[in-house]
This record gives structure tokens, sequence and C-alpha cells, in this order.
């Protein structure tokens, strides 16, 4: 039987971010099943009393140098976003909403997390958000519509419970069968794992 990754993650996290473009090498290299899981972290946080390594003074100076070494290391594009932090729960009900469709997911998913941490755009604007949904072929009068859907709107909420009740307290945050691994920087850990399956 084949391995999979589960990845938990919220745009709003630039170590999400990297982990986006970490956990994909990773599960190609073991030919892992990876199973995405966009979650609202103000929920998670809400839930957990955790809160953002941004609102503590000396960790988000500290974290501005860590993401940059981060991104080095994953050979990924990275620019800090002025803008941040940023109201993520209009984009994370998008994601839930193309998972459900079933369409257009990852290019969605690569849309958003390109406009938010490598061109540093303010997708807290709606109009910006627009002309981001545009250029990448998207419907922006059909996404604001399937983001105000009820169904979407509660599966989000399900799915961000579902994940604090396996434990989750922050994003990224990876499963690999029922062993949890959180942060981009434990992807190292997730690959001698899957050596050793």
């Amino acid at each position: 039987m084949s391995a999979s990754i589960d990845f938990l993650f919220d745009f709003g996290s630039p170590y999400s971010y990297l982990a986006y473009h970490g956990v994909r090498q990773v599960a190609q290299r073991h030919q892992a099943t990876l199973n995405w899981s966009p979650i609202l972290l103000g929920g998670v946080f809400q839930a957990t009393g955790n809160r953002s390594p941004m609102e503590v003074p000396a960790k988000a100076q500290w974290s501005q140098v860590d993401l940059e070494r981060w991104a080095r290391y994953w050979k990924v594009p990275f620019r800090h976003n002025p803008h941040f932090p940023i109201n993520t729960l209009t984009l994370m009900r998008g994601a839930i909403g193309y998972q459900m469709k079933g369409e257009r997911f990852l290019d969605y998913v690569d849309a958003i997390y390109s406009a938010m941490w490598r061109d540093a755009i303010n997708l807290g604007e709606v109009t910006t958000l627009g002309g981001v949904l545009q250029r990448a072929g998207f419907d922006a009068p059909a996404f604001v519509a399937m983001v105000g859907d009820v169904a979407v709107k509660e599966r989000l909420k399900q799915v961000t419970q579902e994940a604090i009740g396996r434990g989750v307290f922050g994003a990224p945050t990876f499963f690999v069968g029922n062993d949890m691994y959180w942060g981009q920087d434990r992807l190292p850990l997730i690959d001698a794992a899957l050596n050793r399956a």
C-alpha cells in the first residue's frame, strides 16, 4: 500500500507557502499520495489559544530571516508581504469550494500562494483579489457566489474542527498515518519516516 501525507494549510501562513513547495517534493520522491486539507488558521488559533509568531516582536523579526533561509533551501521565490496579516476566510472558502467542485483546485492554490508570497499582493482587497483570479483564468463573479455558498462555509468549518480534533494547533501541519508533524521544517523528518516505511 502506498504512503500518504495529509497537508493542512492556510494561505495566510508563509511557512505553509514554503511547505506547499516542499511537501510536493517529498511526496514525489516517495510516490506518496498527497491529501490537501485547507483549514482556517484563525479558527484553529481561537480554539487552541495559539497565535501567530508575527504577534511576538522578537519572533517576528527572526522569522523574516528564517523564511528567507528556508526559501533558499527549497529553491522557491519568496517576498515578505507588506499587507500581512491578511484575513484569509474568503481565500480558504475558495480553496474548499474548488476542492468540493473537483475542478482547478491546485490551479487556485498555486495562484493564491504565488500572489500572496511571491508577488506580495494584498489579497484582502476585493478588487485586487478579483484581478488575480481573472489573470489566472477564473471567473471572479462565480468565485464570489461560490464562497458565499452555505455548503462551502459549513465545509470549511467542518474540516477546521476535524483538524482541531486531531490535535492541530497551527499551520502547516502534516500527518503520516496517525503521526502529526507541525512546521515546514519537519519535512525532513517526514522524508525519513517514509524512508523507513
